[in-house]
């Protein structure tokens, strides 16, 4: 499982002219979810992104996390972050998962992210999203939780 973090003030998704998420101060997740990722890998990536120290205290430092902030996720699919471009001009997909999977792992990562006790809002799977921020610093980090590590 593949993540774009991106530390935010607001971000908001559309689709056509409904909102579908929006959020204030937190993170923006691009998630994208590998073919062999699994219940245990959304856990694992979930209790990092809560615990991620990437917003900063009073002297400025990068000391805390999305539960000591109380900042809320958005929470985007985004399945070319598995995106191959070894070869070619055109990129190849063949490592991300297939839609249905990636679609149950995609809600269960942010229902992992809601019970570390982050308030979720999420974009629409399968969607053409229109996805607006206002990054914060800017400070943007790319996770990556593989199938089957236990690290964290």
């Amino acid at each position: 499982m593949r993540a774009a973090l991106q530390r935010v003030t607001r971000a908001k998704v559309t689709v056509g002219a409904e909102n579908v998420g929006e959020i204030g101060p937190g993170m923006l997740l691009l998630v994208g979810v590998g073919r062999n990722d699994n219940e245990e890998t959304c856990r694992r990536l979930a209790a990092k992104v809560a615990r991620l120290r990437v917003f900063d205290d009073a002297a400025g430092k990068m000391n805390l996390s999305l539960l000591d902030t109380h900042g809320a996720a958005l929470v985007v699919s985004q399945f070319t972050l598995y995106a191959d471009t070894s070869r070619g001009l055109r990129p190849s997909f063949t490592d991300a998962g297939e839609p249905t999977r990636a679609k149950e792992l995609c809600e269960r990562f942010a229902s992992e992210l809601s019970y570390q006790g982050v308030p979720v809002r999420t974009g629409r799977f399968g969607a053409r999203m229109a996805v607006e921020l206002v990054n914060d610093g800017p400070v943007t980090l790319l996770l990556e939780q593989p199938a089957g590590s236990t690290g964290d």
